[in-house]
């Protein structure tokens, strides 16, 4: 049983882990020479955190990566706190941890597995043209012409995916009229104002940001998102300035502008929505994370949703005889639960950026109200999401 698995990113190496696990051979398929991720956090809530434990990679990830305390709502220009819920007990309630971790870190751990367990699993420098089946099995075309073939092909080729393009046609996502800023700073620049052991998420008219700690608190990460049209461009690597990036968050707490001031490189890239696709399966062929269900920002699930698809995907193939149905069933899987983070994500956008005084109160208000007495209201809201376990049958 092969799977060649196209894109060799978050999605593309935790699914080939998660199909050796289950008895697989893989060949994974990156366009790029090597590796690799440019430098940023991303946040691993419990329900990814048992996937990776179920591989055997998580007490790894532990160790390069850091527990927040907390997570926090906080008022941007003040930084009056609204809310602060305790994290401490995320692993007894929700059955394990959640970490912060920077995506080259989490690719290195994964790779090493990979490399490990199968070695000569990852091609890199092969860039995915198509694909193609038949009756017997399912292949990647390269640029180069050549073929790699297997039993099924996986798309993990991420947000401009080829093989989405392929299979459904050209993706029209909206743009959300929201543009996000993200940079990485060592914490021993930033003095007094560096960012709290917590998950912070900084709430103001128009925009908001999130700060938290990475690689043992020896990192500071930021993501600000600001609504404006004037930059449309959603690649994940192109540079903005310094003075773009404090213009937009001017008169904010000295945590984020210190971050800001302090930061050598502003990323940059304009935020799409798309909307659930109602098919990711064509045969031989199947789609996985963002691939087939990118995700707004404002739930932190898009890495972790990816994880899980790649759980859910190979166990349903150890489970059925057929390629196709297995296939099937997986869609049928993770569809609901994926859409459904879709939207929550996309309803956080409107709640962290109230302009005007009455929705502001009538937003926060309540959740201040809540977190005096009632702190466990947040984590029991969020009990769909962290609480469940794909890979418990």
């Amino acid at each position: 049983m092969r799977a060649v698995i196209a894109g060799g990113g978050i999605g593309g190496l935790n699914a080939a882990l998660c199909f050796h696990k289950f008895g697989w051979e893989v060949t994974i398929c990156e366009q790029a020479p090597a590796l690799g991720e440019i430098g940023a956090g991303i946040q691993i809530s419990p329900n990814g955190m048992k996937v990776l434990r179920a591989l055997d990679v998580d007490k790894q990830i532990e160790a390069t990566g850091f527990r927040p305390r907390a997570t926090q709502f906080r008022m941007g220009q003040s930084g009056q706190p609204i809310l602060t819920a305790s994290m401490a007990d995320y692993e007894e309630t929700f059955g394990a941890p959640y970490l912060h971790i920077h995506r080259a870190d989490l690719i290195g751990v994964l790779q090493e597995a990979v490399d490990d367990r199968m070695p000569g699993a990852v091609r890199t420098g092969a860039t995915v043209a198509g694909y193609g089946q038949d009756e017997q099995e399912a292949w990647v075309v390269l640029t180069d012409g050549s073929r790699i073939a297997g039993d099924i092909v996986i798309g993990a080729d991420g947000i401009r995916s080829t093989i989405r393009a392929q299979m459904i046609g050209p993706d029209d996502p909206d743009f959300t009229g929201n543009v996000a800023w993200r940079a990485v700073v060592p914490v021993e620049k930033l003095g007094r104002n560096a960012p709290l052991p917590v998950s912070s998420a900084w709430f103001g008219e128009g925009k908001h940001a999130v700060t938290y700690l990475l690689r043992g608190g020896k990192l500071a990460n930021f993501v600000g998102v600001v609504e404006r049209d004037d930059w449309t461009n959603e690649s994940w690597t192109e540079q903005g300035s310094r003075a773009d990036a404090l213009a937009d968050f001017a008169g904010w707490h000295p945590t984020i502008t210190t971050l800001l001031e302090q930061a050598e490189d502003h990323y940059r890239w304009a935020l799409f929505d798309r909307a659930p696709l109602d098919r990711w399966v064509d045969g031989r062929v199947a789609l996985l994370g963002d691939a087939c269900h990118p995700m707004l920002p404002f739930m932190a699930q898009g890495a972790v949703q990816a994880i899980e698809d790649g759980y859910v995907l190979a166990h349903h193939l150890a489970q059925h005889d057929g390629y196709v149905a297995a296939l099937t069933a997986y869609f049928d899987a993770r569809h609901d639960r994926t859409a459904r983070v879709q939207a929550a994500a996309r309803a956080n956008m409107d709640l962290f950026h109230q302009r005007t005084t009455r929705g502001k109160l009538t937003t926060y208000g309540p959740m201040w109200v809540a977190d005096k007495i009632k702190p466990d209201l947040a984590a029991q809201k969020l009990a769909w999401l962290y609480g469940h376990d794909v890979t418990v049958a």
